[in-house]
């Protein structure tokens, strides 16, 4: 009777285990009760090995300041050149803020899924140990034999295969339940590891974008300062005015060149099909979505800093760098490209002989050939160029000669 009551408790705990500890797992989502094995720790591991790796190169993708005004120091004798190489790493600096950006958003949304992975895993964890919980519970209740006395209590050969195949499978749940454990609490830890890695990633990142915003601020700085000191160094001024005049004559033969191409080709396009673009007299767009003052107007002026009358042939607007720059009206982008002198520039072809351009863009938005529409953002406001200062230069041409852009805006 003794011998048969112990392997009656064996089996009914087995059994009362089995069945209990399965109520609290049925309690934790499929997705957060998923197997766990050795291979996803070692995943995990390498998920966090990497993001390690990926903190540590942060730094290195920043902008050294230093290091470039010291390579752009030997082209300040050559305006044209420095500026060009000053724009060039200007815009470098905004794709790295750009892509840095992107990072964050990236990041954002990894923390979100690595936020909801961690509470998965705690569930897990919690369940696992209400289940070791309670085995230990009813093992204590039931007054659990010891294997060996169950093994002891056999009357028979076969019996005692039975007992010890009984025994077996008693250790190996036991095994499971506390591997099960150990698994979803090691894993749980390793969840909230990543997560506070991840976080401080984002903050670093967040920090680099700030600091390569001060890098495109102070080279936009040192631009400006020694802009405006080659102008008004008396030893270079007549340098300056020529290399001024040299500047617009070579703007304006580019100008003239786009206009001749394109004139070229609506006559082919007349020819083959006698449909070419054409302006309706319909009133401009504002160019700007914001803007703070005409810093400079069309017309003859005095250069701010050479101090010699000069024919000015748009208007200057002052506007907050990035500001929205709009197609005034419909047409064909006839170029959207970089120059020295104009810096990033749209030019757009409004048919009837009529275009308008763009001038000094930290960004553009559109290129060659793309149809626009009236009040489209085509680029950004910006500094690059022969430019001291954020603002949009407009101009309007009709029939290859500069006309006043209020003639087609109102003020």
């Amino acid at each position: 009777m003794k011998k048969k009551t112990i392997i009656c408790r064996a089996l009914c705990i087995l059994f009362c285990v089995t069945i209990f500890t399965g109520t609290y797992l049925s309690e934790v989502s499929a997705a957060a009760m998923s197997s766990l094995t050795s291979d996803s720790i070692r995943e995990k591991e390498d998920q966090i090995a990497q993001a390690k790796k990926d903190r540590e190169n942060l730094q290195s993708g920043l902008t050294d300041l230093k290091n470039l005004k010291h390579e752009l120091e030997s082209k300040r004798s050559d305006l044209k050149n420095y500026v060009a190489g000053l724009d060039a790493a200007l815009a470098e600096i905004e794709e790295n803020i750009a892509d840095l950006e992107r990072q964050i958003a990236k990041k954002e949304e990894e923390i979100g899924l690595t936020q909801k992975e961690l509470d998965e895993a705690l569930a897990r964890e919690e369940a696992q140990e209400r289940s070791v919980a309670a085995y230990i519970r009813f093992t204590y209740e039931m007054g659990t034999p010891s294997p060996m006395d169950v093994l002891l209590s056999a009357v028979s050969f076969s019996d005692l295969l039975n007992r010890a195949d009984y025994v077996e499978k008693v250790i190996a749940y036991e095994n499971t339940l506390w591997e099960n454990y150990r698994l979803a609490r090691e894993y749980a830890q390793l969840c909230m590891e990543q997560l506070e890695l991840e976080k401080d990633i984002l903050d670093q990142t967040k920090g680099n974008v700030e600091t390569e915003k001060q890098n495109l601020e102070d080279l936009i700085d040192q631009k400006t300062r020694d802009i405006v000191s080659y102008e008004t160094d008396i030893n270079t001024k007549a340098q300056a005015i020529r290399e001024l005049e040299e500047e617009i004559k070579a703007e304006e033969e580019e100008i003239a060149s786009l206009e001749a191409a394109i004139a070229e080709e609506k006559k082919r396009i007349l020819a083959e099909n006698g449909s070419v673009l054409t302006y309706d007299n319909g009133p401009f767009k504002f160019p700007l979505a914001t803007y703070t003052r005409v810093s400079d107007d069309y017309g003859m002026r005095i250069h701010p800093t050479l101090g010699v009358e000069q024919f000015h042939n748009g208007v200057d607007f002052a506007a907050p760098k990035g500001t929205a720059i709009y197609a005034a009206y419909d047409g064909k982008v006839a170029a959207a490209e970089y120059s020295a002198t104009m810096g990033n520039y749209v030019m757009i072809d409004h048919g009837s002989g009529l275009y308008t351009i763009y001038m000094h863009a930290s960004q553009l938005y559109v290129k060659k050939d793309d149809i626009v529409v009236r009040g489209e953002t085509i680029a950004a406001v910006g500094s690059t160029g022969r430019s001291t200062g954020n603002h949009l230069h407009f101009s309007v041409r009709l029939n290859g000669e500069y006309t006043s852009p209020w003639n087609y805006l109102s003020q």
